[in-house]
């Protein structure tokens, strides 16, 4: 499960990194491109959020997270390169 919330800590970030650099990068240059790739991101973007909390809540036991690290890694998940700070620091075992 460790391994797998890894990977979706990665990818969350990632996506979020990537649906910034879309809406700066592309929207002011290419407006049909941003539009064009504007739902597949925010979709995978969509899906990776929901499964990176989803999963906080199951690997918080296995980790042995206080109620204030497990608001932190709630939180990070609101933050570019949160998600990368969190799977360095608050993930072990893996």
């Amino acid at each position: 499960m460790i391994k797998i919330f890894k990977f979706t800590a990665i990818s969350e970030g990632i996506s979020y990194l990537v649906l910034f650099a879309n809406m700066l990068f592309i929207k002011p240059n290419n407006f049909d491109l941003y539009k064009t790739l504007l739902f597949p991101i925010g979709m995978a973007h969509g899906i990776l959020f929901i499964g990176y909390i989803i999963l906080a809540f199951l690997v918080k036991k296995s980790q042995r997270w206080s109620i204030k690290d497990f608001l932190i890694v709630q939180v990070a998940s609101l933050l570019p390169f949160g998600t990368f700070y969190i799977e360095k620091k608050y993930v072990k075992n893996a």
